[in-house]
Order: C-alpha cells, then sequence, then structure tokens
C-alpha cells in the first residue's frame, strides 16, 4: 500500500474529522473511544498499526493469557507491550498489504480495543476452574462434593465479598455451578 492508499483508507474508514496526518508517514485516528496510530517505515517496506488497550498495572496479572492469546486467538495482529501498555499491534509488509487485510486488521485491533480486559480475564478464570476441577478429581471428589464445598466456602466467607447479599452469593454459586459442570467432564 502506497501513504495515499493508507490515507484513502482511513478517511473512508473512520472520516476526515478524525483521521490526522502527524508527520510523513505517520497517521493517527482520534475517536470518541480511541486512538490508533499508523506508521509507515521510511522506506515505505512495513507498516504498523497500534492501539492501546490497557494501562501495564491493570493488566500485569494477566500477561499469559495475553501472549496465551497471541498464539490462537488474535489472528493477524499481536498483544504487545511498550511504554507501559498493553497494546494490540499489527505488522505488514506494506508492499504485499492489500486494502481488504488492511481494513480486517483494523476491524480486528478495533475489537481487541473494545474486549479490553474481558476475555483475558475470562481466560484466567477458565483457567483457575479447570486447576480446581483438577484438585478435585485428584481427591477423587465428584461435581457434587465439589460443588458442596465452594457452597461451604461462600457461607463460611472464605470466598466471595465481605457484604455479598445472599441474591449475590446465590449469583456466584450459580455461575460456579454452570462453569464446574461444562468444563467438568472436559478434565
Amino acid at each position: 500500500m502506497t501513504p495515499e492508499e493508507i490515507a484513502d483508507t482511513l478517511t473512508e474508514l473512520f472520516g476526515t474529522s478524525s483521521v490526522g496526518a502527524i508527520v510523513p508517514n505517520l497517521w493517527e485516528v482520534n475517536t470518541s473511544a480511541f486512538r490508533l496510530l499508523v506508521l509507515l517505515s521510511q522506506d515505505h517496506t512495513w507498516l504498523r498499526v497500534l492501539l492501546p488497550i490497557a494501562p501495564l498495572q491493570e493488566a500485569q496479572s494477566f500477561l499469559a493469557e495475553f501472549l496465551s492469546a497471541n498464539f490462537d486467538e488474535t489472528q493477524e495482529v499481536r498483544y504487545a507491550l511498550h511504554d507501559g501498555k498493553i497494546w494490540a499491534v499489527f505488522h505488514h509488509n506494506s508492499r504485499t498489504l492489500v486494502r481488504g487485510d488492511f481494513e480486517s486488521a483494523i476491524a480486528r485491533l478495533v475489537s481487541l480495543h473494545q474486549t479490553g480486559l474481558d476475555n483475558v480475564f475470562n481466560r484466567l478464570v477458565e483457567s483457575r476452574i479447570r486447576q480446581i476441577i483438577q484438585a478435585a478429581k485428584l481427591q477423587g471428589q465428584s461435581l457434587q462434593a465439589t460443588m458442596q464445598s465452594l457452597e461451604r466456602f461462600y457461607a463460611e466467607g472464605m470466598m466471595g465479598e465481605i457484604n455479598q447479599t445472599p441474591e449475590g452469593r446465590e449469583q456466584a454459586l450459580t455461575a460456579w455451578r454452570r462453569q464446574l459442570e461444562r468444563l467438568w467432564n472436559e478434565i
């Protein structure tokens, strides 16, 4: 893609009021929801599109999940760490990049931005539930016995929030039950 094609595509996707060229070969897309950067190398051979996801401080406990997502979920984009932030990044040889792939990468970046930490948090929770199931099975517990242990932990205040209402506790236990039932036979 040429610089002109990049600028035209960005303008068509986001409108002229959102797209600006900061310096030659560097575009910025500012919307009410995000700030996307598009960088073209000096020799015009490589294109990089960047979108911040979250401050590292908020994402620190999810770094393993971000790397796992890079392996099998993020498709043509990747999570990266730079300057104290987690970024969604797309790199491509600009000479072989076609408009459709550029638009698709931008859509994927925006999608990762919109989900923020939700996907990696859910991935972390699922891995913890899997660990609980493995531990329960190693101890010879059934699904029902594992659920009873969780109910006891909530009743004794070992799990849940300090001021959790009975309705909140029941919602949490329902979520536990649903996840345990969903994953029990996989492990």
